[in-house]
């Protein structure tokens, strides 16, 4: 059934897609036919057919996906648009793009039934899958180089713990260096528990690969994923750019079983510090957390 479904979803993409297009055709050409050109309410609906379709190319003819981190579990949120391909786009349409969509379907004379909402990030770490049972029982090393890259160093591939001032110390480092991945670190010192441990280990994506050409310069940090330990006890992950010397020169106190073991967990917990920034949103405030939101400062975001 799920099968039948992912192929009733591309053909809906597909559809979509030329229905779109269509209405764009139309009111493009409507141009001459209103008094200076195109109307706001005309511009505003050609931008809500952008904003729709613009995924449904993709979804009706889907490339081969290389996955960005060979070898990581894969996200609720990939397995289920693996599914159902129609996900994203239906669950982000809102009511008034729902409604288009239902439209169209209905007067094509198909049979179809939306996807379910998104699904939410699990707390704490994907099961292991039997392929990374085996690496971690063989101590293998759970970063894999993806093709046409140079593997990591050695001193790479090690998972470090740390501590809040320390975590803290390298977001500020890489805002300070505008590195790209890091800042928030008023934030983070705020919602971190001060006494907990974290856990830090060079996880590249293969866009952020080393050596990896940016404009003209090439990428000379490591993208890192760090497993921290919220102010509530909940252990969520973020990335920051660290450079190959600080992250080299941190200590290394861990058994290798002990690292291999928490490289999984960091590399397959799914909620990161905006989901659980978003839910803490709430009840954030100074005589709580101690955290006096200033311009530029939230969350840090993953990448």
């Amino acid at each position: 059934m799920s099968r039948r479904e992912a192929e009733l979803d591309r053909d809906v993409a597909a559809l979509l897609a030329a229905m779109a297009f269509i209405e764009i055709r139309h009111l493009a050409g409507s141009a001459g036919r209103e008094p200076g050109g195109h109307s706001e309410k005309t511009l505003d609906h050609l931008r809500f057919l952008a904003d729709l379709c613009h995924n449904l190319p993709g979804v009706a003819r889907p490339r081969p996906s290389t996955p960005s981190r060979p070898g990581a579990s894969p996200g609720s949120w990939r397995r289920a648009t693996a599914a159902r391909p129609m996900t994203w786009v239906w669950n982000t349409a809102g009511p008034k793009g729902q409604a288009w969509i239902l439209r169209h379907v209905e007067q094509a004379g198909r049979t179809w039934t939306p996807p379910p909402p998104l699904p939410e990030a699990r707390r704490g770490p994907s099961p292991m899958t039997p392929r990374q049972w085996v690496a971690f029982l063989l101590g293998r090393w759970p970063v894999r180089t993806p093709a046409g890259h140079r593997p990591l160093p050695a001193e790479a591939n090690v998972l470090k713990p740390l501590d809040t001032e320390t975590i803290c110390a390298l977001h500020d480092k890489a805002r300070r260096l505008r590195l790209g991945l890091g800042g928030g670190e008023p934030w983070l010192r705020a919602h971190l528990d001060r006494d907990g441990v974290h856990h830090l280990l060079p996880d590249p994506a293969a866009y952020y690969w080393p050596g990896t050409p940016v404009g003209d310069t090439p990428i000379g940090w490591w993208q890192c994923t760090a497993l921290l330990r919220m102010r509530d006890g909940e252990q969520v992950r973020t990335m920051v750019a660290v450079l190959p010397e600080s992250f080299t020169a941190l200590p290394s106190t861990l058994s290798r079983r002990q690292q291999l073991r928490l490289a999984h967990r960091a590399r397959s917990t799914e909620r990161d510090t905006y989901l659980w920034g978003r839910e803490h949103e709430a009840e954030c405030a100074p005589e709580v957390c101690g955290y006096v939101p200033e311009p530029g400062n939230s969350a840090p975001t993953t990448s």
